[in-house]
């Protein structure tokens, strides 16, 4: 038998899934889908697939990966989802399937315990304070009994822990096969295991990395795999500019500085004067860094000329130079020691990358890439292509006889060409799906719409006050506050606010903090606490005793984040999401529109608002029972021309015209649900 009928017998009632798993139930789209990527994965070729909200697209590309017999990668967003498919979906559906495939779980290395520098931060532990040792103690307590390594099986270990740098490794500073733990390596363990799967699990950031640089240790594996499927493919060209093009930061200075002094005093005490030529790096990064943007984290000046907009180019060359000098002055000290331990090698080594990427940047950028500088925690200079379209096309999806003469992934030699698939809830608002395709080179491929089998018009109301203040106006954030405030208190809780910055979250989250101090809810702000804390006690709501939950969230929270129940009923998005106007990347997108005649805020602006829209809405409803109310706070999407476009962006849900309409709707979530729950 074939893949497509193999698969269609596996979705049919009564078939293996069903067999397998008591409550699972066909969905014509979801087996729809699964032909489609059956019919690509026999073929070879290009598939776009957007599949609403509860099609259940993962289970719709997995069993005819599976059912094929050939290696598969799977690719997706974060490594949450990452953990998700490899410890849940996959063992469930494997198992149900009842095939003998082997499966491994790949990640960056980051993400992994480095024995060598867990030695060497035991042995600076005087330098940490009590809190970071007491965590030191814990993971090195836990090191003793992984297998994996992977920092996301230690229970309690903050993402945000200043000792995950210490413990470790970085690109830079992984000594390879030099270092004296190789063989027990974690790092190395996982690769491993990843080149004898069938199926390998990795995200996004690890793939394009290895498109870029080759570090990732996928060299050997992606040659080998036939199927390659993008989940969460929308983020695909955001994380693959990032990684297309060229950065370096003041924080890659700080780090190896601390590892200059490390270093040097473990393995070559007394040769010079180590915890001298760290201090002067460290200084010159930290002067560096003050020439930065001051505005915050989302501070990004584009970087045009000799200096970044709004920063003096003479203080920013002296600034500079003088990151330069004193990494020569570590060099030329790294030089005489450099081969009395592996780690004074690489400690030369990495100087020597990082003065070549200053003089990259002290350069001018090249046509076609776009330069900013920003701030955060350190200043980090990025150099971009506008989009991965040619890097795609030339480099993964073009014909094999160029891949080959650039040493890129040849094509299968037997049988049918590589099948590639892209997935995703939201890719575009045409039937084209031109938002995704166009920026991503995939233009010549099918594209497949499934549409959410989910009753928006019964589960889902949407409400556009037309009497708040417009964005621009200062009181739209008091009015904003007063509408949650009043909305929370009548549900009691269950209240998700999203924001289109950060400034706005914060501004808002504190005031409604305020507001609801003594109501017997609990006010909870992103940055506040740990996303992994902030996503748990939200979705338990008002249960156990607890009072009821309003998060208020920007960024992350806008996708990925899954609440289904009546933990989240309301739904707030403060403004439309419009691409923000000061941002290079953005500019630069635009002026490449209007240089070929277009108009930007049409072809580009609006488009970006609508996908966003649809990617925060689709927070409300996540089953077939949940019900819910979302509230777009910016009476523009009611008023304005392009509203039109946006609307249709959004779930068909049915229409609030009034305060009073929407006060009925919020009381009759307070009601227990009539809907059919069998």
């Amino acid at each position: 038998m074939s893949l497509v009928p193999a698969v269609h017998d596996a979705f049919l009632p009564g078939g293996l899934l069903s067999q397998a798993q008591p409550h699972f139930r066909a969905r014509e789209g979801q087996t729809r889908m699964a032909a489609a990527v059956a019919e690509t994965v026999e073929q070879g070729g290009v598939l776009v697939v957007e599949a609403g909200t509860g099609v259940g697209k993962t289970f719709a590309y997995l069993v005819p990966a599976l059912l094929s017999g050939e290696r598969v990668l799977l690719s997706t967003a974060t490594k949450a989802l990452q953990d998700q498919l490899f410890a849940r979906d996959l063992p469930h559906l494997v198992q149900a399937l009842g095939l003998p495939v082997r499966t491994a779980l790949l990640k960056g290395r980051a993400s992994y315990l480095c024995l060598h520098r867990l030695e060497g931060a035991r042995q600076e532990a005087a330098a940490h304070d009590r809190q970071v040792l007491r965590v030191l103690a814990k993971v090195e307590d836990w090191s003793r009994s992984t297998r994996t390594g992977d920092l996301a099986e230690l229970p309690g270990l903050d993402e945000r822990s200043p000792v995950i740098p210490w413990v470790t490794s970085t690109r830079d500073n992984c000594l390879g096969s030099q270092c004296p733990r190789f063989r027990p390596c974690h790092v190395q363990l996982a690769r491993r295991e990843a080149l004898a799967a069938d199926l390998v699990v990795i995200n996004h950031h690890l793939f394009f990395a290895d498109v870029a640089v080759r570090e990732s240790g996928m060299a050997e594996l992606l040659p080998t795999v036939r199927v390659v499927v993008f989940d969460e493919a929308h983020q695909i060209n955001e994380i693959g500019v990032q990684f297309l093009g060229l950065q370096l930061s003041t924080g890659q200075w700080l780090d190896f500085a601390r590892d200059l002094w490390t270093a040097g005093l473990q393995h070559a005490r007394g040769w010079r004067d180590w915890g001298r030529l760290a201090a002067q790096l460290e200084q010159a990064a930290a002067d560096w860094r003050l020439c930065g943007p001051s505005a915050g984290p989302e501070a990004r000046r584009r970087w045009a000329d000799t200096a970044p907009e709004g920063i003096a180019a003479s203080r920013w060359e002296a600034a500079m130079q003088a990151v330069n000098w004193a990494c020569t002055q570590a060099l030329e000290a790294l030089e005489g020691v450099s081969e009395a331990a592996p780690d004074l090698a690489r400690l030369h080594e990495r100087g020597s990358e990082l003065l070549a990427r200053m003089a990259r940047f002290a350069a001018p950028c090249p046509p076609e890439s776009i330069r900013w500088v920003e701030s955060g925690g350190s200043l980090r200079l990025v150099e971009s292509p506008l989009d991965i379209a040619q890097a795609m096309q030339t480099r993964l999806l073009g014909a094999p006889a160029e891949r080959q003469a650039e040493d890129e992934w040849p094509e299968p030699s037997h049988g049918p060409g590589r099948a590639w698939v892209f997935t995703s809830a939201t890719l575009g608002t045409e039937a084209t799906l031109g938002w995704f395709t166009e920026r991503c080179g995939l233009q010549e491929a099918t594209v497949l719409q499934v549409e959410s089998p989910f009753d928006y018009a019964a589960q889902a109301a949407l409400y556009v006050p037309r009497d708040l203040p417009l964005p621009a106006d200062p009181a739209h954030g008091a009015a904003v506050v007063h509408l949650v405030a009043q909305a929370a208190r009548a549900l009691g809780g269950r209240t998700l606010v999203l924001t289109t910055t950060l400034k706005a979250m914060r501004s808002i989250g504190q005031a409604l903090q305020t507001r609801l101090d003594g109501s017997g809810l609990e006010v909870l702000v992103q940055g506040d606490w740990p996303k992994r804390y902030l996503m748990e006690r939200f979705r338990e709501g008002a249960s156990a005793g607890r009072p009821g939950c309003v998060l208020v969230a920007s960024a992350s929270f806008w996708e990925g984040f899954d609440v289904p129940g009546e933990a989240l009923q309301l739904l707030v998005i403060d403004k439309l999401p419009f691409p923000p106007p000061g941002d290079p990347l953005v500019e630069a997108r635009v002026q490449r529109i209007e240089r070929s005649g277009g108009k930007a805020f049409t072809a580009y602006a609006v488009p970006e608002a609508a996908v966003a829209l649809k990617q925060g809405a689709g927070r409300l409803i996540r089953t077939e029972t949940d019900r819910g109310v979302l509230v777009v706070a910016d009476s523009r999407l009611a008023t304005m021309g392009y509203g039109k476009r946006l609307l249709s962006a959004l779930p068909p849900m049915r229409r609030l015209d009034t305060a009073e309409d929407f006060a009925q709707a919020l009381d009759a979530l307070t009601r227990p649900s009539t809907t059919d729950s069998t």
